[in-house]
Parts: C-alpha cells; sequence; structure tokens
C-alpha cells in the first residue's frame, strides 16, 4: 500500500511538473505573438523618435504614485493579516514589493505564495492561514475594477466591445462575490462533515481539508472590522495605479483626459491579468496599444508609449523589489524550497491524521 502511495506520489509531481511546463510554453508564445504583431511594421529609430522629447517632471511624479499604490497596498495587507498577528506596513509593503520582484523574473506568478509565506514568518503564523487575505485582495480588485470600467464609461465614450466586455466582468465579479459570501456564511459543521469523509481518495480528502482550512480563515477576516476598511483602502491603490499611467501620458505629450487614460490603464491591467511571461512582457505592450487605438492614436506612438510606460514603472519595482528581498535576509530559491516543505509538511499531517483515524475506527 504504502509502495502504490509513492508511485501515485511520483505520477501526481510528474504531472504537475508538465502542467507547469506547458502554462510556461504557452505564456512565451503569447508574448512572443504580441511583440512580434507590435514591432513588425516599426522601426527602431521611429520608436526612438517618438521618445525624444519626455517631461522627466511628470515621469518622477508618476514614479512617487506607483510607489504610493504598494504602500496603500501595505496597509490593506496590514488590515487582513493583523487578526493572524501584528505586522507594521513597512513590512507588509516589503513582501508585496518582494512578491511582484518574483513574478517579474519568474513565471506562474508564484510571487503571491512569496510575499504569504514572508509575512507569515514575520507574525509567526500557519503559511496557509496568511493565503485567504490574498484571496480577499483580489476579490476587492475585482469589484473595483468593474466599477471603475463603469464609471469610466459615464466620461469616455467606449467602444461596443468594450462596454460588453465590462458588463460581462460585472455579471462575473456579482457571481463571484455572491458565491464568496455565500461559501463564507453557510454553515460550518457542513465543511466538518465533510473533511471527516475518509472514504475519499486521499490527495482529494487533502484538498478538501484544505479548503476547509481556507474557509475557517476567511471567515474571520470577514467578520473583523479591518474588512471594510480594507476595502475602502482599495480605492487608493487603483486611483494611484490610474494616476501613474495617465502621469507617463503626460511626459509622452499624449494629449488624452484622464478618463481616457484610465480607461487604456484598465484595459492593459485586465489583458496582463491571466499569467503569462515574465513582468508581462509582450501583453503589456500589446494592450497597451489596443487600448491608445480606441483613442485614436496611431501605431507607432502607441507602441512607444507602451514601451516608455512599461520600463518606468517597472524599473523602479525591479530596484526597489531586488531591495526587499535583500532586507529580507533570504533568496528567492530559499523561499521556494520552504513552501514547498511546508505544502509537503501539511500533505503528511493530513496523511497521519487519516491513519490515526482509520486506526481509531478499526
Amino acid at each position: 500500500m504504502e509502495q502504490q502511495n509513492t508511485e501515485l506520489n511520483s505520477i501526481s509531481n510528474t504531472n504537475n511538473r508538465a502542467s507547469q511546463l506547458v502554462k510556461q510554453l504557452f505564456g512565451y508564445l503569447f508574448a512572443l505573438v504580441c511583440l512580434v504583431w507590435v514591432f513588425h511594421d516599426i522601426h527602431f529609430g521611429e520608436l526612438l523618435k517618438n521618445m525624444r522629447n519626455i517631461h522627466w517632471g511628470w515621469v518622477a511624479l508618476a514614479v512617487v504614485c506607483d510607489i504610493l499604490s504598494y504602500i496603500f497596498q501595505g496597509v490593506r495587507w496590514r488590515l487582513l493579516v493583523q487578526i493572524k498577528g501584528d505586522i507594521s506596513v513597512l513590512r507588509a509593503t516589503q513582501a508585496i514589493y518582494v512578491g511582484l520582484f518574483t513574478n517579474e523574473v519568474l513565471p506562474l506568478r508564484i510571487g503571491e505564495l512569496v510575499r504569504a509565506y514572508l509575512v507569515s514568518r514575520w507574525v509567526s503564523a500557519d503559511f496557509v492561514s496568511i493565503i485567504p487575505s490574498i484571496a480577499v485582495e483580489r476579490l476587492f480588485d475585482g469589484i473595483w475594477l468593474a466599477l471603475a470600467i463603469g464609471f469610466a464609461a459615464i466620461f469616455v465614450p467606449l467602444p461596443k466591445d468594450l462596454i460588453e466586455g465590462e458588463e460581462i466582468l460585472g455579471a462575473v465579479v456579482f457571481i463571484v462575490t455572491g458565491l464568496f459570501l455565500y461559501l463564507l456564511f453557510r454553515k460550518k459543521a457542513l465543511i466538518d462533515e465533510n473533511s471527516r469523509d475518509n472514504s475519499v481518495w486521499k490527495p482529494l480528502g487533502f484538498v478538501k481539508s484544505l479548503i476547509s482550512r481556507l474557509h475557517v480563515e476567511l471567515q474571520k477576516i470577514v467578520m473583523s472590522r479591518s474588512f471594510y476598511i480594507s476595502f475602502g483602502v482599495s480605492l487608493f491603490i487603483l486611483f494611484f495605479q490610474i494616476l501613474s499611467f495617465w502621469l507617463v501620458m503626460l511626459a509622452y505629450d499624449l494629449n488624452l483626459s484622464f478618463w481616457a487614460g484610465a480607461v487604456v490603464f484598465l484595459i492593459v491591467h485586465l489583458g496582463t491579468a491571466i499569467p503569462n511571461a515574465p513582468a508581462n512582457v509582450g501583453t503589456y505592450q500589446f494592450f497597451c496599444v489596443v487600448g491608445l487605438s480606441i483613442f485614436g492614436v496611431e501605431k507607432i506612438p502607441a507602441a512607444a508609449f507602451s514601451v516608455l510606460v512599461f520600463v518606468i514603472l517597472t524599473i523602479p519595482l525591479w530596484i526597489i523589489g531586488f531591495f526587499a528581498l535583500g532586507r529580507s535576509g533570504m533568496t528567492l530559491t530559499q523561499i521556494r524550497n520552504e513552501i514547498n516543505k511546508l505544502l509537503n509538511t501539511a500533505k503528511t499531517e493530513k496523511k497521519n491524521m487519516e491513519n490515526l483515524r482509520g486506526g481509531i475506527s478499526e
């Protein structure tokens, strides 16, 4: 029996590695296609010509606003994790920057797990118990994103396809929010009953046990006062992200309104939401050009701007993220190994509990 379990675990690990490799290859291929589409008919000299007259004062202000958006994210995350332990805004922001830096240099967006691990160490909490706070963050972001697109449509005439897309996004966010609340407030006894079911396949049993733990942690967050405060703070995160993007437009002499800049940013934000190549290279430029084309910006200046805004808002992130990682006292390799150990330990504990229950029942 033990040999069979070992073989199943080996097959599962092989399948997971193969699945990750396929996702990486797809991400790189999609990024390459996007880059080819953006730059295939543009000469390098034309791009440089469109970048000559940059207003660096606006660039500096854009970088400041971008940093402010991450500081507000640190404020929000501190509010959401404070039920697990006290952490400063500076520490929370540091972990966020480490996670962002990880997403910039590694595929598949594992930066969320990296920052969760760092905070779990700093507040002496269970790693899994920190993950629900990140899920709540994503829910907040989705709600404000849908509201922002709808609000921008009041001030800027949008194409029919984009309006239909916003309606679909709004419906999805509404359904997900409703499902989220239902799962949180339904009777906990149902979860406990399922978690004691020994008849299910063991890997599935581990997943059900993990979901049960996440469910309990989510309930704690929603029942706290900071849950509602953090939702309000989320608005400032989105505002400063849009503002920094629009300020780069001013630096580039793109004469578009703030609301037009917001629409382009939201298109880029939505387009790069799916896991792709590290740093969103390719997809960022593609959706930036697509968004600007809605407002009549020609492809060459749009492509030049897509490179400019990417560099201006990404290089400071790399620098601060690299510094934040160094200050954490760990390397990315060490953090990844520790996360894998924690997940394997959780699986082992679940297996031991199942064996113990089986022995008691006999």
